[in-house]
């Protein structure tokens, strides 16, 4: 069991937005290492089909799985949408997708009973945190808002509170979403790339409901489930000082395309990037 213990965790995204489950995982499990995959050569997955989408996330998959890892966390909701129910099915390893905890974190905090989730056009259209968070609480009124402006906002590093881009950005989609939803009490950032904007949700958030909302960030909570389902399956790695290394010395990363990747991955993980590893699925 100790031997399965030291296994790494397998961790993919169709870019380079997962990196902020990364740093959730490492900063959470300190003892824990990582195999990443960015399938930047296909991102985004948002504006792909469901069948396009559970192709390439069976392909991520199997490469990391073939790194030996002992649990596989999708880091993207819209594949987390597409493919988790075939992967889980298919995989020989627990599978966590990004879904779920999101849905679980919201169903908890919430108490107008009122959620509001934000995501890619294809998350949203999925439907798949609507029958999440309808399974936990029946009872919840739960308000779709596609924002498809806000993954390239991110990748071009206009997510700074102070820059009036995003903030005009963020405020058309919530506004949309007040005027649906003025009962609303929490929002469930239903990308891995909008914790970047997370400062800027906030403030707006609170100017147009004119009470604070909670945010639901898919990085923490799935950071918070890979340690539970570790530990409920034994693989959880041991605190302790021969373990806990400096989080980029835990980390190996692959991507599919390097354009970019340097620049912009190090915003997710939050501190410069180990050296990156191109690959072709």
């Amino acid at each position: 069991m100790a031997a399965d213990r030291s296994r790494p965790i397998g961790v993919f995204d169709s870019g380079v937005g997962g990196l902020t489950v990364v740093s959730a995982v490492l900063s959470r499990l300190p003892s824990e290492r990582i195999v990443y995959l960015g399938d930047t050569a296909r991102v985004p997955y948002g504006t792909r089909s469901a069948q396009t989408v559970l192709r390439y996330s069976r392909n991520a998959a199997r490469f990391l799985l073939a790194h030996d890892v002992k649990l596989l966390l999708i880091a993207c909701n819209t594949a987390s949408a597409a493919a988790l129910p075939g992967l889980r099915s298919e995989l020989p390893v627990g599978v966590l997708g990004a879904v779920e905890p999101g849905a679980e974190a919201a169903a908890r905090v919430t108490d107008s009973g009122e959620v509001g989730v934000l995501g890619t056009l294809a998350t949203i259209r999925s439907g798949a945190y609507e029958r999440a968070l309808l399974a936990l609480r029946p009872s919840l009124k739960i308000h779709l808002q596609p924002c498809p402006l806000l993954v390239p906002l991110v990748e071009e590093g206009w997510n700074d509170p102070s820059d009036p881009v995003s903030d005009l950005v963020v405020r058309r989609y919530l506004t949309d979403l007040r005027a649906r939803a003025p009962g609303l009490d929490t929002l469930v950032m239903g990308c891995t790339h909008y914790p970047l904007l997370r400062p800027t949700l906030a403030k707006v958030a609170e100017e147009l409901w004119g009470h604070k909302v909670s945010l639901v960030d898919s990085a923490e909570v799935m950071a918070q489930a890979t340690e539970r389902l570790l530990s409920e399956q034994g693989l959880l790695l041991p605190k302790s000082p021969e373990t806990e290394l400096h989080p980029t010395e835990r980390l190996r990363c692959f991507v599919t395309d390097e354009a970019r990747v340097a620049d912009v991955a190090a915003r997710f993980l939050g501190q410069k990037l180990p050296q990156v590893e191109l690959v072709d699925l």
